[in-house]
């Protein structure tokens, strides 16, 4: 009988989480690590083998490691720093990094692994929380074709789209930081809108209706734009993680010489948020910066 194919998922958010349940319902031998005991226990309680604030404990029987934490800093500390994780990791394992981080980034992560002999592939994700835990999301990779090979299970387990960007690092994060383009000037825009609309006294969940049901309607809008008509700002991608995507983009965009106007009015839009206090608050809170309008309550919740 074939052995089963191990991985960890490091970071057990809303996204990681998802991934890390894929697998398990998948068949695949599944462990988890992430600082937070009730992820931690959420994921074992799903089946995982073993789960930890750390992989090195059970690093020698991974076949694959996804990372799905927050920026490069995380990823290198995790792999690379005081407790590093890739010395302990099998040679040939596959680490699939999945957060999104500069091209830059990715080529030195990749540098760094190979003098473990371990195989990168540089595989930033998309989807949000819903598709992720219905192994729906998709991915855009880059890398050589034995991580792609190494990886099929685990991407059968996760991903209803899957995009071979070519065998370059470097090229899969530079389609996700244009992708996260569109996403925040989506968000920023689709903000902008509700608080015309509420500085006009039209019903934001009615206005919600009209744009979700006509041509002005995009994901972002439909998903991130409910959340200020019910009031919700509990963070499903914080205003701060745009501040570092739109910040990745604008750099991107200057290393390349190329103008990105509405890029840089967004990411302004998100700086002016968090500098207000709203950082750790759901992106849709980038509304707030807005003055002069009556936004929704949560439900229970004084306005």
């Amino acid at each position: 009988m074939a052995k089963k194919m191990s991985v960890c998922v490091i970071g057990l958010g809303s996204m990681g989480m998802g991934a890390a349940v894929s697998c398990i319902k998948a068949g695949l031998d599944t462990y988890g690590a992430d600082l937070n005991p009730t992820a931690q226990t959420q994921l074992k309680r799903a089946g995982a083998i073993q789960v930890a604030d750390s992989a090195i404990s059970f690093a020698s029987s991974l076949d694959a490691v996804l990372l799905l934490v927050v920026n490069a800093q995380q990823v290198k500390q995790i792999l690379f720093g005081d407790h590093a994780l890739a010395p302990h990791l099998k040679p040939h394992t596959v680490v699939m990094i999945s957060s999104t981080i500069s091209a830059d980034d990715a080529k030195e992560i990749d540098h760094q692994l190979k003098q473990y002999q371990l195989i990168m592939l540089d595989a930033p994700v998309s989807g949000g929380a819903v598709k992720a835990a219905n192994g729906e999301i998709t991915i855009m990779a880059s890398g050589p074709q034995i991580a792609f090979e190494k990886l099929q299970p685990v991407h059968s387990a996760i991903a209803s789209n899957i995009y071979n960007i070519g065998s370059e690092i470097g090229l899969g994060s530079t389609v996700k930081i244009i992708h996260q383009l569109l996403a925040g000037v989506h968000i920023a825009v689709g903000a902008e809108a509700m608080a015309l609309a509420a500085r006009a006294n039209i019903p934001l969940d009615m206005m919600y209706d009209v744009v979700t049901n006509a041509a002005g309607n995009s994901w972002m809008f439909e998903n991130r734009m409910k959340h200020v008509v019910d009031g919700d700002y509990t963070p499903k991608s914080a205003v701060d993680i745009f501040v570092k995507d739109l910040g990745l983009v604008n750099d991107t965009a200057k290393s390349l010489k190329f103008p990105i106007p509405l890029a840089r009015t967004a990411f302004n839009m998100f700086i002016e948020a968090s500098n207000a206090g709203f950082g750790k608050e759901d992106d849709s809170a980038v509304i707030k910066i807005f003055s002069g309008i009556e936004l929704p309550t949560k439900k229970g919740e004084m306005s």
